[in-house]
Parts: C-alpha cells; sequence; structure tokens
C-alpha cells in the first residue's frame, strides 16, 4: 500500500514538474532574441522572393508619369490609412471602370519616343471588370524599358500580368489628389505577391498614406502615414495574424523641424516605448513593465529615424549584460532598410501600373 501510494505520489510530483515546465516563459533577453530570430527568418525569406524583386524595382529613367500627370513624384510618396473624401469637382480622374479590361504589351511602331503620354503600347485583347496588363518581365522589372521601349525587339513574351481589382486617380492639382490601388502580381502564371495603397492629400484634411504588400508565404509589410496636427508614421513585419515587427514614431511640427514625441518599438511580445516627458525609456514584456532594463537609443543624423536605417538601440538586461540590436538584426537590416524605403515609395505603382493606366486611357479616351 506505502508503495502505490510513494508511486502516486511521484507522479504528481512529475506531472506538476512539467505542468510548471511548461509554464515558463522566456526572460526579455531570450524574448528580444527569438523576435529577432523571426525577423532575420522572415526576412531571409522574403528577401529570395521574386515579389520582393518587383516591390524594390527603382529606376531612375522612368520618370514620364510625373510629367504626364502633373503631380509630381508627390503622387504617391510621403508614407500617408486613407480616409474618404468626396470631391464634387476634379480637374481630371481614371478610375478602373475607364480601363478595365485584358491588355497585352503590343507597342505601335509609329509611336514617336520621349512623347508624354504612351497611347499606344498597349491593345486590349478581352473583356473584364479589373484591368489585366500582360507585358514582359523584363519591363516590369525594368520601368527603363518600358518608358523607353524599342520596337526591334521581338523576342520579349508576356508572361507578367498585373490584375488590378481596385483602382483609381483623382487629382486636381499639386498635392490634391485621392488615389487607390489593390493589384495581384504573377510571373509565368505563378502568384508573387499583391499589393494595396490609399494616398489621399487635400490641403483641409491634411495627407494620408497605407502601402501594404503581400507575399506568398504568409508574410506581408506594411507602413502608413497621417499628416495633421501631429504626424503619425507606422512599418511593420508581420506573418499571417502576428507582428514581428513594428515601429510606430509620432512628431508635431517644432520651429522649422519635425519633433518626435512618441516612439514605439515591438519586437514580438517585447514593447519599447520612448515619450517626450517620461524619464526613461519602457521595456514591457507581454504588457509587463520590467523595471530594471534599461534602453538607449542611438541615432545618426536628422530626419525620421528608423531600425531599418538610421536607429540603433543598445539594450541592458536584468543581468547586467547588453545587446545592440543593430548587431542582432545585421543579417536582415539591408532588405528592411529596402522595404522601408520601398513601401514609402511604391515605385512601382507610380512608374509601372499608373504608366500603364494613363497609357490605357490615352489611347481609348
Amino acid at each position: 500500500m506505502k508503495k502505490i501510494i510513494g508511486v502516486f505520489i511521484l507522479v504528481i510530483g512529475l506531472a506538476f514538474w512539467q505542468c510548471s515546465k511548461m509554464d515558463t516563459k522566456p526572460d526579455l533577453k531570450q524574448s528580444i532574441r527569438n523576435g529577432v530570430e523571426n525577423i532575420n527568418t522572415a526576412i531571409s525569406k522574403i528577401s529570395q522572393s521574386k515579389g520582393y524583386q518587383f516591390l524594390s524595382t527603382v529606376d531612375q529613367e522612368g520618370k514620364a508619369l510625373a510629367v504626364s500627370t502633373g503631380t509630381g513624384s508627390s503622387l504617391l510618396s510621403g508614407d500617408v490609412e486613407s480616409k474618404s473624401m468626396e470631391w464634387e469637382t476634379l480637374a481630371d480622374s481614371i478610375d478602373l471602370a475607364i480601363v478595365a479590361g485584358i491588355y497585352d504589351y503590343q507597342p505601335s511602331p509609329f509611336r514617336p519616343h520621349h512623347f508624354y503620354f504612351p497611347v499606344s503600347l498597349f491593345k486590349k485583347t478581352g473583356e473584364s471588370e479589373h484591368m489585366i496588363v500582360n507585358l514582359p518581365q523584363k519591363l516590369a522589372f525594368g520601368p527603363k524599358y518600358l518608358h523607353n521601349y524599342c520596337t526591334c525587339d521581338t523576342t520579349l513574351k508576356n508572361n507578367f500580368t498585373i490584375d488590378a481589382s481596385d483602382y483609381h486617380l483623382y487629382f486636381r492639382g499639386w498635392n490634391i489628389f485621392d488615389y487607390k490601388l489593390s493589384a495581384g502580381f504573377r510571373l509565368d502564371g505563378e502568384d508573387i505577391g499583391s499589393s494595396e495603397i490609399t494616398s489621399v492629400s487635400d490641403m483641409d484634411h491634411g495627407a494620408t498614406y497605407m502601402s501594404k504588400f503581400n507575399f506568398t508565404d504568409g508574410y506581408h509589410i506594411t507602413k502608413e502615414f497621417i499628416r495633421g496636427d501631429t504626424t503619425t508614421s507606422a512599418f511593420s513585419l508581420n506573418k499571417d495574424n502576428d507582428t514581428l515587427l513594428k515601429e510606430t514614431s509620432k512628431f508635431i511640427w517644432l520651429g522649422f523641424r519635425n519633433v518626435e514625441r512618441q516612439y514605439i518599438l515591438t519586437i514580438g511580445d517585447v514593447q519599447i516605448r520612448k515619450s517626450s516627458g517620461v524619464d526613461s525609456i519602457q521595456v514591457f514584456l507581454d504588457g509587463v513593465l520590467q523595471k530594471k532594463a534599461a534602453v538607449k537609443v542611438i541615432d545618426e543624423g536628422d530626419g525620421e529615424h528608423s531600425i531599418c536605417h538610421s536607429r540603433d538601440l543598445l539594450l541592458t538586461f536584468d543581468d547586467g549584460t547588453t545587446d545592440n540590436l543593430s548587431e542582432l538584426i545585421a543579417p536582415a537590416r539591408e532588405a528592411l532598410k529596402s522595404l522601408w524605403s520601398s513601401l514609402g515609395d511604391m515605385y512601382f505603382a507610380k512608374h509601372i501600373v499608373d504608366y500603364i493606366a494613363i497609357s490605357i486611357f490615352f489611347n481609348t479616351h
């Protein structure tokens, strides 16, 4: 009987020990390192994708859109959650109903070079409620070839597809516009990602901007900007519904420069808060303030700061050891910098999607 009781007590003890072991959560240092490992893994996968290559497209020769619309490069720039806006009178507009259909890249040999409006690059080959455009990969990944094409190149095949399910471009002057794009992208019939952009600028309401790019393996990145009495910008890296990284900054205009009033950095379960009026930088783990942890912010130069390119954090943990965040995310930092910039600029939207929409618009109207 005593033997049976002893075995029973041992089993119960092991069960409680196992539960206690399972309930043990990582400390702050391990949580930071786990979070950074997830970021580095995500960026490693993203940076090898065709979606990343397309999103990061930059080509200084493709500038015809800025000339043709009269809105300049500021149409989508500025890192601006969109709010709806009704304008009774617009100087001009293009919406999905006007450019809907299926189009193939078939440039006319009679189109003059350096003409502002590319009126004969695409031929309508079918009907659709979307704007579906088929063009060569070379032009999508190198916009200079789209803006300055050569009819002598007959070897290109239309193996890249833009499928815009929502689109409008309304403008009535410098920095007064309402823009939206929802589009998916395919290369050789394979999905490489999708994008959502909303951008509104108005002298009475300020400016808002949101851009999101969804990669094919569940990762997506988002950049938001709201300009008003207080300016807020945010950048995030996500896996499905989980936030791997998020940076949020709030500024006010003071004198002749922006002054940062609040900075929030989230890495997995850890949140770091820097606020004006608070003596020290606060560190939270699963929402619990870590009273012994310390953080020092190290900035380079002026302007908006981000750990993606010009901000570093020196982290001091409970055991007295330290880590530089820049060293922890070093494997991902260059790609993060590229994504941070690309989401704010959305070059492919300005110089590829919009250029094509304007081409179709002027070719059919």
